[in-house]
């Protein structure tokens, strides 16, 4: 997801490495906090994909900096990212579910239909997965262990009510 972050950054200015790395922090850092040896690699891939190009220019002060720039193909790749289905692990689920709906501005409304669709899906069968482990009798499990998957069956129930609540009001915006 790291690639989309970096993709939706780029749709309103080029950057440099550091203001991209500023902007995820402002815009992102509540889901993710990505390091620098992080995010460059994911700039070699996303040019190395023609999603991203680069220029060289030299500041005031003398010292050459380098500014990536989203292309034609890289707005492609951000749509073929956020539509991609998101990962069966419930760990990686809520992160990228998240990352995804704050991206979803640079979709259609159809295509934020299909996104809502995939990630309630995933929603449902990882809270399906949670109860099943909590209710089932023959899986010893601690106080701690009980309260910890009750907290997840909640915060999974009121994701997918975020989820609904925005598909409803994606049917009722025009884009």
């Amino acid at each position: 997801m790291l690639d989309a972050i970096i993709l939706y950054i780029l749709l309103n200015r080029d950057l440099t490495m550091y203001a991209i790395h500023k902007h995820i922090k402002e815009n992102f850092g509540a889901y993710t906090t990505p390091s620098f040896g992080a995010i460059k690699p994911a700039l070699v891939r996303l040019e190395k994909q023609n999603f991203i190009t680069t220029a060289k220019i030299m500041s005031d002060g003398g010292k050459l900096s380098v500014y990536y720039s989203i292309s034609k193909d890289g707005v492609k790749g951000l749509k073929g990212i956020l539509l991609d289905t998101l990962s069966n692990n419930p760990l990686q689920f809520l992160t990228d579910a998240r990352l995804k709906l704050s991206c979803l501005s640079v979709l259609s409304k159809e295509e934020c239909r299909e996104v809502f669709e995939n990630i309630k899906e995933h929603a449902y069968l990882h809270k399906a997965n949670a109860e099943k482990i909590l209710n089932d009798e023959y899986t010893p499990l601690t106080f701690y262990q009980k309260i910890v998957l009750d907290n997840t069956i909640c915060e999974y129930k009121n994701f997918i009510t975020l989820v609904e609540n925005l598909e409803k009001e994606n049917g009722r915006n025009s884009k």
